[in-house]
């Protein structure tokens, strides 16, 4: 079958819902495509989409601080797309040149992702909030040849790039030096011949250890791969789907771009800067008549703080989670506010969704669900043996015979493809456990295991457990070194508003996780701080907690509310 045949089946599918059965035929069929040569916007936005639907909105855009507002039909947006890769090439860029991006949530940035697909240029979706040192080790590690950024950032990419000559695109207003994305006339632009296995997006993604780790994908990868994502996530043509994701993370590619426009959804973009206001986007959410909503487990625990009783979302239909593990506690309190289930699934910056709970599942709170058919996902251990017995702590692994279309090439760096790329399998670095049923089990990143008195224990499941408690608005465990056990079991915790630091709150919060887990899974200390650190995409940051606990450790220090324990 050819691919935009089977592109229009998977539409019908999603909207009919898929079936066990079904999905797995589906991909099954999927990877016997010819795909040598392969351009998505080409053969899927075009082939596909402007035959079918041009006229459909592809994208409902609003900024929350300045209420500007635009609609775009899937023909306007091809065209946008045209006008932007033109000027692109008028400038000099060619397939295989580096363009990064860098923007605010704005419909130039959604032309800008096309235009660099239809191109065959090498996109590096950027982070809003870089700093210029952060900038510059990007740049050293991969030149551009052109930058797309707005007003707001465009003076860090200029300190950033210094005396390197690079051409400077603007989506937004005018600036000396900087040429303007909105001038010129929309015209016709002609896709690059790409191949399959063409180099097209590039992303920076942050370890847990070292500098940040280039991650190569090819014209198939993330561009098609990313039907096992709208698979997971349920996205229906018939939906207006929103996705809360800064621009820059790798989940505003999978959910806020490839999903929901590999359907021939509608796509609602919300722009906000600085912190969010939980209140004001439900609001949104609300208003825009949002059917179809994927967020961060950071989002979703501000949610259910407020009284969701006061927002009228009849229409919203289905709501994901991805980022990190959802906390069971927080899927209970959305669904009695609500009526709707979280549903997590799980995947990477390297991957597109591997794991998670489609939505013809029941789901199991506190679960990232079962493996999805485009990865054969296994858990190993040390030695690259396969785990098959329940409830038994393993690496995740994704078999390499055959190869999923949605892996990513590689890093750029040889040596972590060393220690990703081995015994048959892509190592992911994480360590989850599979019950009875097959259904897997975050536990943490491989080096986030915390050892104490030779226990092993998962932060994620300590921080389930805090959350249980009602001053508890987030947390985050790290280890903490001691000389007896070797680690102790420390938590940061960020109280709701009203509640006040003290000894016996943190006694009482430590007799909640007592009443939850294991006695060495519970904290040894307590320290209350105002805000976790974390990346752009909502993920706390232990490393950077493990580092500063470690430094204050060693130097005997101790924070102005942080309690310790020897029971």
């Amino acid at each position: 079958m050819e691919l935009q045949s089977l592109i229009r089946e998977f539409i019908s599918l999603q909207e009919r819902g898929f079936t066990e059965d079904k999905i797995k035929e589906f991909f099954q069929n999927l990877i016997k495509v010819d795909l040598t040569k392969f351009n998505w916007v080409r053969d899927v936005v075009e082939q596909v989409h402007l035959k079918d639907r041009a006229s459909k909105t592809a994208l409902h855009w609003r900024d929350m601080s300045t209420g500007e507002e635009e609609t775009l039909t899937y023909h306007q947006l091809s065209l946008m797309a045209n006008k932007v890769l033109n000027h692109l090439r008028k400038a000099g860029m060619r397939k295989g040149d580096p363009l990064y991006l860098m923007s605010r949530v704005h419909p130039l940035h959604w032309a800008t992702f096309m235009a660099s697909l239809k191109g065959g240029f090498v996109l590096v979706p950027s982070a809003t909030n870089l700093t210029v040192n952060e900038l510059k080790y990007r740049f050293s590690d991969l030149r551009p040849k052109a930058i797309v950024s707005d007003t707001l950032r465009a003076r860090t990419v200029e300190e950033a790039l210094g005396e390197m000559k690079v051409e400077k695109f603007l989506i937004d207003g005018k600036k000396q030096g900087w040429n303007s994305l909105e001038d010129g006339e929309v015209t016709n632009a002609e896709a690059e011949d790409t191949m399959g296995n063409d180099v097209v997006i590039n992303y920076f993604t942050s370890g847990t250890t070292g500098m940040p780790k280039r991650v190569i994908h090819t014209a198939v990868s993330y561009p098609l791969g990313s039907l096992s994502t709208a698979s997971i996530i349920g996205v229906k043509e018939s939906d207006r789907h929103l996705n809360l994701s800064a621009t820059g993370w790798a989940k505003f590619a999978w959910s806020s771009f490839f999903s929901p426009l590999l359907v021939g959804s509608t796509i609602v973009g919300l722009n906000y800067e600085g912190r969010l206001d939980s209140r004001k986007y439900l609001s949104e959410v609300e208003a825009l008549g949002v059917t179809s909503f994927c967020a961060p487990p950071t989002a979703w625990r501000q949610f259910v703080t407020l009284n969701l009783k006061e927002f009228r979302m009849d229409k919203l239909r289905s709501v994901v989670s991805a980022g990190e593990p959802l906390n069971p506690e927080v899927m209970k309190a959305w669904r009695e506010g609500t009526g709707l289930v979280i549903r997590d699934f799980y995947g990477q910056t390297e991957t597109t969704a591997m794991v998670g709970n489609f939505p013809f599942m029941a789901v199991k709170p506190g679960s990232m669900g079962k493996p999805h058919p485009l990865y054969n996902v296994t858990l190993v251990d040390d030695g690259g043996r396969e785990i098959t017995r329940p409830n038994e702590i393993g690496h995740i692994a994704v078999r390499l015979v055959p190869r999923p279309l949605g892996l990513f090439m590689g890093y750029s760096d040889q040596k972590k493809n060393e220690e990703a790329f081995r015994y048959g399998y892509y190592f992911t670095g994480d360590k989850a456990y599979m019950d009875e049923d097959g259904y897997f089990y975050f536990v943490s990143r491989g080096d986030d295991v915390i050892k104490t008195s030779d226990y092993r224990v998962g932060p994620f499941e300590v921080e389930s457990a805090l959350l249980e408690h009602p001053a508890v608005a987030e947390a985050a465990v790290v280890a903490s070194p001691d000389p007896v056990r070797y680690q102790l079991v420390k938590a940061f915790v960020v109280l709701k508003p009203g509640y006040v630091p003290s000894e016996q709150l943190a006694k009482e919060i430590r007799e909640k996780v007592k009443s939850l887990l294991s006695y060495y899974k519970v904290p040894r200390i307590i320290e209350f701080v105002s805000e976790l650190p974390k990346t752009i995409s909502g993920k706390i940051r232990r490393v950077e907690l493990r580092r500063l606990e470690e430094e204050r450790r060693r130097r005997g220090e101790k924070g102005e509310h942080e309690y310790f324990f020897t029971q």
